[in-house]
């Protein structure tokens, strides 16, 4: 059985391809690496300082910042002065956006949808779209 998922890229807004892509891309290049990908995960979980994200990581702190960067250019987390030191947030609206596209690639057509790679190992080989499914 196939479900359908119910994924708007953006509301009332028409975007061809190219404009999906020049969107799409930053973000995920900001989350391309795998220590920024370990600050988003653990700003999931909360917000933190810099010397709790240096803790948890074992990154120095130019590290940390350094990484923190690319995250808060691309919107994808924040940053709100508590005094002397910066707690930083994860933005989920704007992670929550290339999640959302990358999800919608397989639902543009019903042929996509069919065709997606699940493991022969993968107990739920159902069709059952991804995003249905515990990750």
């Amino acid at each position: 059985m196939v479900k359908e998922l119910d994924v708007r890229l953006f509301d009332g807004e028409e975007l061809s391809n190219r404009e999906r892509a020049r969107r799409l891309v930053p973000k995920l290049k900001a989350l391309a690496d795998e220590n920024r990908a370990i600050l988003a995960l653990l700003l999931a979980e909360r917000p933190r300082t810099v010397k709790e994200l240096q803790e948890a990581t074992g990154l120095s702190q130019t590290l940390v910042s350094h990484h923190l960067r690319p995250l808060r250019e691309e919107a994808l987390v924040k940053v709100v002065p508590r005094g002397r030191s910066n707690v930083y947030a994860l933005c989920c609206e704007e992670l929550g956006t290339p999640v959302r596209w990358l999800a919608s690639l397989a639902a543009l057509t019903p042929e996509g949808a069919q065709a997606c790679c699940l493991s022969e190992e993968d107990p739920d080989v159902s069709g059952t779209a991804i995003a249905d499914r515990d990750l």
